[in-house]
């Protein structure tokens, strides 16, 4: 199993990114997380959004509930995080994650991770 996330890039208060995360090696037998977290300097990681592989149900931390959708098209086997209204708080490494836990933001529940994307919210 591979992830690779990508998108990541400076932009200004109340602008808007989608990152990608490109998964490979799940068969379609494998009911599956994926999930984006997000580590900002001095500061411990953080779930920010998940969707699962059976039903696309998704979650979102209080954070960002409003401003981050998270999606997935099956065809391109990539899940996307659009963040909206950003502000310099989401400032952070953002990794792409992969687990069979449902809704969990635990990091030790995820088996696979991407290299991580810098986001850096700043005028």
């Amino acid at each position: 199993v591979q992830l690779l996330d990508s998108g990541g890039s400076l932009v200004q208060p109340g602008g808007s990114l989608r990152l990608s995360c490109a998964v490979s090696g799940f068969t379609w037998l494998d009911y599956y997380t994926v999930a984006w977290f997000r580590q900002a300097p001095g500061k411990e990681r953080e779930g920010v959004s998940c969707i699962d592989s059976k039903d696309d149900k998704t979650y979102y931390a209080a954070s960002v509930k409003g401003r981050f959708t998270v999606s997935r098209d099956n065809a391109k086997n990539t899940v996307y995080l659009q963040m909206n209204t950003l502000n310099p708080d989401d400032t952070a490494d953002y990794y792409c994650a992969a687990g069979y836990y449902s809704g969990s933001f635990y990091p030790p529940h995820y088996d696979y991770w991407g290299q991580g994307t810098q986001v850096t919210v700043s005028s």
